[in-house]
């Protein structure tokens, strides 16, 4: 049995099916067919270079997370030590109409660029200038190793710029949302202590009616009561009745705690609670007796009093319905 190659040779490396063409567009620097040693041993040293530069990027990335402005910076002055005369070399970046330059940076006619992109807008570019004449190459001066180099780099740049932008918009997002949470909270605030403020005003202007309903009109209603005919009395009565109820706050805690109890339901209970028996409320109402009773048995079934042996008058004059 044959052994199995160690490595493949540059021509066994042209001669690979790759499964597909986009894979095959990967492999952007081929092999060459024939070489002395000295030369793979100088283009091996123009490939680490190459890797240091993108390593290097990396790193500038994570150092500067937050910062594009600092980043092309200290990259402006990475990049010519990755070209293959890095004492004649300088760079430029062009983003978003700012310019990062090199130290002893030159526009010279000896030049090679590469646009950057931001979601397929072209948003600047990377500059590669050599100060001198160098000999010819595959683009002017430049190998072809270092376009496919440059335009790495500018993919790098990009993808970099795009990934802070990100960040930069989603910082912005959660500071915009703590400030509004904040505002949410103080109006919360705020309206609470309007809320207390209203009740508490409410509660003094229903303690003023009830002082003067009970210090001024009815004392005045019963003066008036005792100089009337029996046959108007109950108009007064009626009336001292109906103040009563305005005034009462058993009315309102009522119809809180029993919201199916109706505004007539509620007026009877009061009656009902004030001690008046079926016949006076009937009389005092309008209607019959028969009306009141059935009345009274909706009210007992709304307050859970059906078949309990609960006298209502006294239920409702205890605490026990605001506990049910």
């Amino acid at each position: 049995m044959a052994k199995r190659k160690a490595s493949l040779s540059p021509d066994d490396v042209r001669r690979l099916p790759f499964p597909s063409k986009d894979l095959a567009l990967l492999w952007r620097i081929p092999f060459p067919t024939e070489a002395e040693p000295s030369e793979v041993q100088a283009a091996l040293h123009e490939r680490i270079k190459e890797l240091n530069c993108l390593y290097g990027i990396s790193q500038l990335a994570e150092r500067h997370m937050y910062s594009m402005d600092n980043l092309l910076q200290e990259l402006v002055n990475f990049l010519p030590y990755s070209w293959q005369y890095p004492e004649i070399t300088c760079a430029r970046i062009l983003f978003k109409e700012e310019t990062y330059a090199s130290q002893r940076f030159k526009v010279t006619n000896w030049r090679q660029s590469s646009r950057i992109y931001m979601y397929h807008e072209a948003v600047g570019e990377v500059g590669i200038f050599y100060l001198e004449e160098c000999p010819p190459a595959d683009e002017g001066p430049f190998l072809k190793e270092e376009r496919a180099l440059l335009d790495a780099v500018a993919e790098q740049v990009g993808t970099i710029a795009t990934r802070i932008s990100a960040d930069l918009e989603l910082q912005e997002t959660n500071r915009q949302l703590t400030l509004e949470r904040q505002a949410l909270q103080e109006a919360n605030i705020a309206l609470r202590t309007l809320l207390s403020r209203i009740e508490q005003e409410k509660q003094e202007i229903y303690q003023d009616i009830n002082t003067n309903v009970e210090k001024i009109l009815m004392p005045i209603l019963h003066a008036l009561a005792s100089r009337l005919p029996s046959t108007q009395v109950k108009y007064v009565e009626m009336l001292q009745t109906n103040l009563g109820e305005i005034t009462s706050p058993f009315i309102s805690h009522l119809s809180n705690l029993y919201h199916s109890l109706t505004p007539t339901e509620i007026k009877i209970c009061n009656m009902i609670r004030n001690g008046m028996h079926t016949k006076a409320i009937a009389e005092m109402r309008g209607v019959s007796e028969a009306t009141i009773n059935r009345h009274r048995e909706k009210i007992r079934r709304k307050l859970q009093l059906t078949n309990q042996d609960v006298n209502l008058a006294t239920f409702l004059q205890s605490s026990m319905w605001e506990g049910k």
